[in-house]
């Protein structure tokens, strides 16, 4: 064996897009020192853990974001579905229905729209754009017909456990919320870097055509990585119903935007076949350090908008240039051989 394989360090600097992950874990620590200084209260235990709260809804629909944009797609219904999955469950359970059973029944219809959004991708050939666009339009339109184009009365106190093992309650001092992202984002990360389905969604992201012609059966992976997209916004969703007690019809609005934020900012590329999930829990943790922070500098909300659409698009411009020249360079190093 070689000093390098035998060289841990050197191992995790091989892997693909892990320097842009560096890179922006080192702007996650500089924006937080910064802002800690300007604001010593940023610092504080309870900013801390209300700040993990706030990111841990971001991370998730990052992570089903992220599995689409490794595809080669983008999924522009993530917003929708977890409006859907908010007045879904909070409407059932306003009817009396089983907290638990208004669970399973919502994420169901969730993972329906998942399916929906991969087979007019890969089996009917629509852009993803377009497909998915109106799939955020349809599951928009079942939010509001849920409970007949009203927002919900409250979940009631039946719902009491739903609330707090979604949102209130607290596992070894951390909120719940917070323990569901981690795990969701174990799970799918071992789906994605330790198994076959895992390297089939980054070889249909990096060349569909070859991964086609390897055997890789394009429509089942395509589709698990929308379903993935739609299980974790109808997460989010619940998590958004036991917040507020309530359903709401305009929940999730624009966290679709969120979701492609925190992955481009990760270094998920938006060409397809490259990104690690861990650079989705820096890029989501990124978003949540600006808009707390700046809140705590007295930004207003559109100077946070703002803030965070320039990052967003020069992270997706410095992915176009890097991989526009190493493709450039591939092409070279062919014609002169």
């Amino acid at each position: 064996m070689s000093r390098e394989q035998g060289n841990p360090i050197k191992r995790i600097l091989a892997v693909r897009g892990i320097g842009q992950v560096l890179t922006v874990t080192v702007g996650l620590i500089v924006l937080y020192v910064v802002f800690g200084i300007m604001n010593p209260v940023f610092f504080s235990s309870r900013n801390i853990s209300n700040l993990l709260r706030q990111i841990a809804p971001i991370i998730l629909i990052g992570i089903g974001q992220s599995y689409v944009l490794i595809t080669g797609n983008i999924d522009l219904s993530i917003g929708s579905v977890v409006g859907m999955s908010c007045m879904i469950s909070a409407t059932m359970m306003t009817k009396g229905a089983n907290p638990w059973v208004a669970v399973i029944v919502t994420l169901i219809c969730c993972l329906a729209v998942g399916l929906a959004n991969g087979l007019l991708v890969s089996f009917a050939k629509l852009p993803p754009f377009i497909a998915t666009l109106g799939t955020m339009t349809i599951a928009r339109g079942i939010a509001q017909i849920a409970n007949n184009n009203y927002n919900t009365d409250s979940i009631g106190e039946a719902a009491q456990g739903f609330r707090d093992f979604f949102y209130y309650g607290k596992t070894f001092g951390l909120f719940n919320t917070i323990w569901i992202a981690a795990v969701l984002w174990f799970i799918f990360n071992f789906i994605l870097t330790r198994t076959r389905s895992g390297r089939h969604i980054y070889a249909i992201g990096s060349n569909v055509e070859a991964a086609r012609l390897s055997g890789v059966n394009v429509i089942s992976a395509t589709n698990k990585a929308y379903m993935v997209s739609a299980f974790v916004s109808g997460v989010v969703g619940l998590i958004t119903s036991a917040t507020s007690g309530m359903g709401t019809m305009d929940a999730g609005n624009s966290y679709e935007l969120y979701a492609v934020a925190a992955s481009v900012i990760g270094g998920i590329s938006t060409l397809g076949g490259q990104g690690l999930l861990f650079g989705t829990v820096i890029g989501a943790s990124i978003w949540g350090v600006l808009q707390n922070g700046l809140q705590f500098a007295g930004a207003p909300v559109a100077i946070r908008n703002i803030v965070i659409g320039v990052i967003v698009v020069v992270s997706v411009l410095l992915d176009v240039i890097v991989r526009s020249g190493k493709g450039l360079r591939r092409k070279r190093g062919a014609s002169a051989v």
